[in-house]
């Protein structure tokens, strides 16, 4: 706890940035599990559970790295090339997911088998981008001073 204090606040946003992705990978399994017990009622909650921690990371992601590009002078170009080449390469999957997300919370979607076939499929793509976000763009703003 004590090693906490001396973090950068980029290096703060990092880990609860990593926290809030174990988050969402946590709900996306309840999601799964509960779906195919056949409880749909449980799986979503979970999914709207999720859409709230989704929906808040990806907006928090995107002021951050937004004002990021605008500090031109406090950030590396490798960093910038990074950032840039993420917000520009994610932003197709973020409007699917937005819009999945806001089309299956409403009440009165049903949970099928196209849900679920395509909620498999953006858990998927979602763990490779969570992947490449933290081995490549967190590990320059945790290293960055």
């Amino acid at each position: 706890m004590l090693k906490n204090l001396f973090l950068t606040k980029n290096q703060k946003l990092v880990r609860k940035w990593e926290g809030e992705h174990e988050q969402i990978v946590v709900l996306a399994h309840k999601v799964i599990g509960e779906y195919t017990k056949n409880n749909h009622k449980k799986a979503k909650k979970h999914l709207k559970e999720l859409n709230s921690v989704a929906v808040d990371h990806l907006m928090n992601e995107d002021i951050t790295f937004y004002k990021m590009l605008r500090d031109q002078k406090r950030l590396t170009p490798m960093a910038e090339t990074q950032i840039k080449e993420f917000v520009k390469s994610f932003k197709g999957t973020k409007t699917a997911l937005m819009n999945f997300l806001a089309t299956y919370t409403k009440e009165e979607m049903p949970l099928d088998e196209t849900f679920f076939n395509t909620f498999n499929e953006i858990v998927e793509i979602l763990g490779q981008r969570i992947e490449y976000e933290e081995k490549n763009l967190y590990s320059l703003l945790y290293r960055r001073r």
